[in-house]
């Protein structure tokens, strides 16, 4: 264990929040899991403890490091008491600017002054997300993957002041973790997402111009690149609404057209259909289901303009 880092606090028990919190514990380190709501958390420990039941099944986990590791995690509902001894502190709260700036103007306030403060933005700012602090030199993107216990990256994205040992520390922790961390600067959608979310964009308007259905498109990028995941099926997983609000950050912060998100994709999310966690998007989900089955009204074609 990196000996400057002893306790980790993750703000947000969501999908992205747990996972994190899940790959710290099983590392060894004191993991505090905050949320504003303890049902939440719950869930969320529910979750991890599935998870890592499927680690048992494999054998990459003995129960015995499992109950270890579940033990390593505090869950708080208050923030003040979540952060008062942490080293490390990693943001996975939705991807919401306004948010992300609240919380970060209250970890300046609350945590200890040489914690770190991370964030697990995909697309927004840490240059911008820094500046609501007074310790910029310590302010640092930690961009993990979904799902986070089995995905091997890690980007890390500096901001205009992060200091180079801050960013160095975190390259470090990221491999103990058994994780590949890939160090990137700060720009709209960072390296991840500035080649990703156009790739999907661009899916959707093949989509939406008539060129192919849902299950071409994605069958062409699974076989014909090598893709384990179709682009309109990542883009379910991921989430619609974060999918428009990223490519709304990479619009903005570049101003070229052609990051503007489809509008097929912006009806879909005005609409409520943001993919697997709704229930449906390009593709309908069903509670232990596994078949992929195109919604009704792609599939009727209704929707081609």
């Amino acid at each position: 264990m990196l000996q400057q880092i002893k306790t980790v606090t993750v703000i947000g028990s969501g999908t992205m929040g747990n996972g994190i919190c899940h790959v710290f514990a099983q590392g060894g380190y004191n993991v505090h899991m905050m949320d504003i709501n303890q049902a939440a958390l719950d869930r969320a420990i529910g979750t991890i403890g599935k998870n890592m039941d499927r680690q048992v099944t494999k054998g990459s986990l003995t129960e015995a490091d499992k109950a270890a590791a579940l033990g390593r995690i505090a869950t708080y509902t208050d923030l003040a008491t979540a952060v008062k001894d942490a080293d490390l502190i990693i943001e996975a709260a939705t991807e919401n600017i306004d948010l992300k700036m609240k919380i970060f103007q209250d970890l300046d306030k609350l945590a200890p002054e040489n914690a770190i403060l991370a964030t697990n933005t995909s697309s927004i700012s840490i240059t911008r997300i820094a500046s609501y602090t007074r310790r910029p030199t310590k302010v640092i993107g930690m961009h993990f993957m979904n799902p986070v216990p089995v995905m091997k990256l890690v980007e890390i994205i500096n901001g205009y002041a992060t200091d180079a040992k801050v960013t160095e520390l975190i390259y470090d922790l990221s491999k103990q973790l058994g994780k590949v961390p890939c160090v990137v600067n700060d720009y709209p959608g960072f390296i991840a997402n500035r080649i990703l979310m156009p790739m999907i964009n661009e899916a959707i308007l093949s989509l939406q111009e008539g060129v192919a259905g849902v299950e071409e498109i994605d069958t062409i990028m699974k076989l014909g690149m090598a893709h384990p995941m179709g682009p309109l099926q990542l883009a379910d997983f991921i989430g619609l609404d974060t999918c428009l609000a990223i490519l709304n950050v990479l619009y903005t912060g570049f101003g070229n057209q052609k990051y503007a998100p489809a509008s097929l994709l912006i009806n879909m999310v005005q609409a409520g259909y943001l993919g697997a966690k709704s229930g449906e998007g390009f593709y309908k989900y069903t509670p232990g289901s596994k078949e992929l089955v195109v919604s009704d009204r792609l599939a009727s074609k209704q929707w081609k303009m």
